[in-house]
C-alpha cells in the first residue's frame, strides 16, 4: 500500500506544482521507484486537472462571455501545471529549429533555460489554438459538450505514457534514469485502464453515451498518433527523448484532442 501511495505522490510531483511533500514519495531508490511506477497514474493526475477546467466551466457559465471563460480555463492548466509542459514545448520547438540537426547542439538548446522565437512562436500559437479550441466548445453547457475538457487532460497524459516506457532518454542519469530503470511496458497497461475508468465515469454521467463513445474514441487515436509522431521525430535526432518532449508532447495531444473534439461535434 506504501508503494502504492508512493507513485501516486511522484505522479502528481511530476506533472504538477501541487504541494507533494517530499516524504510521500521517500528518498533514494524508493523514490527512484515510485517515480517509475508513476505513470501508471499519469491519467488521474490528468482527471484533476480536467475536473478542475469543468468545474470552472460550470462556475464560469453565464457570468462571463465564452472567449473569457476560455482563456480562464487555459490560464488554469497552466497554473496547475506550474507551466512545466509548456516550458518543455518551447524548449523543444526552440532545439528543433536551432539545433541544426545536430544532437549535441539540440541538446544544448533545449536546456538553456532562455527562451527563442521559435519557442516564443510555438507557445503563443498553441495558447491561442487551445482558446480558440474551447471557445467553440463553451456554448454549449450539457455535460456531453464539456467532456472534451475533461478527456483532453486525461489522454494527453495517457499518451505520453507509452514515450516513456518505450523510448529512451537522450541525457545521461536525472529524471530519466528512474523511469528507464523502473518503468515497464505493463505500466503503460495500467496507465490505459486508469484512463478506461475516468471514460466509463465519464460515459456513465453523460446522456446519449455512443455518440460521446465515439468522439472520445477519435480524441483517443489523434492524442496518440501526435504523441508517437512527435517522439520518432525526436528520437530520430536525440537518440532518446528528454522531459521537454515528454511535455511538449502533452501540450500538442491536449491540442489534438481539443481540436479534433470541436470537428466531430460540429463547432458554431
Amino acid at each position: 500500500m506504501m508503494a502504492l501511495l508512493r507513485s501516486i505522490a511522484a505522479a502528481f510531483s511530476f506533472l504538477t506544482r501541487l504541494p507533494v511533500p517530499a516524504r510521500a514519495i521517500g528518498d533514494g531508490e524508493a523514490a527512484a521507484i515510485a517515480l517509475g511506477r508513476s505513470v501508471v497514474w499519469f491519467p488521474l493526475v490528468g482527471a484533476l486537472i480536467g475536473g478542475a477546467q469543468v468545474a470552472l466551466a460550470r462556475l464560469l457559465g453565464g457570468h462571463l462571455p465564452p472567449g473569457l471563460i476560455a482563456i480562464a480555463l487555459v490560464a488554469l492548466s497552466a497554473a496547475l501545471t506550474g507551466g512545466l509542459h509548456l516550458d518543455g514545448l518551447a524548449d523543444t520547438f526552440d532545439g528543433w529549429a536551432g539545433g541544426r540537426g545536430e544532437r549535441a547542439r539540440t541538446l544544448e538548446i533545449m536546456r538553456d533555460s532562455r527562451i527563442g522565437a521559435h519557442g516564443a512562436a510555438a507557445l503563443v500559437l498553441l495558447l491561442a489554438a487551445k482558446i480558440v479550441a474551447v471557445f467553440y466548445l463553451l456554448p454549449q453547457t450539457e455535460p456531453s459538450a464539456l467532456w472534451p475538457l475533461l478527456a483532453a487532460p486525461v489522454l494527453a497524459r495517457w499518451a505520453v505514457v507509452p514515450l516513456v516506457v518505450f523510448f529512451g532518454y537522450a541525457r545521461a542519469g536525472g529524471l530519466g534514469s528512474a523511469f528507464q530503470a523502473h518503468a515497464r511496458a505493463a505500466h503503460v497497461l495500467g496507465a490505459t485502464a486508469v484512463a478506461l475508468g475516468v471514460a466509463i465515469a465519464l460515459g456513465a454521467a453523460t446522456p446519449s453515451f455512443g455518440d460521446t463513445a465515439t468522439a472520445m474514441g477519435i480524441a483517443a487515436a489523434s492524442a496518440l498518433g501526435v504523441a508517437l509522431a512527435l517522439a520518432v521525430m525526436l528520437d530520430r535526432r536525440l537518440g532518446g527523448l528528454t522531459g521537454d518532449v515528454y511535455g511538449a508532447a502533452i501540450e500538442l495531444t491536449e491540442l489534438a484532442v481539443l481540436v479534433s473534439a470541436t470537428v466531430t461535434m460540429g463547432f458554431r
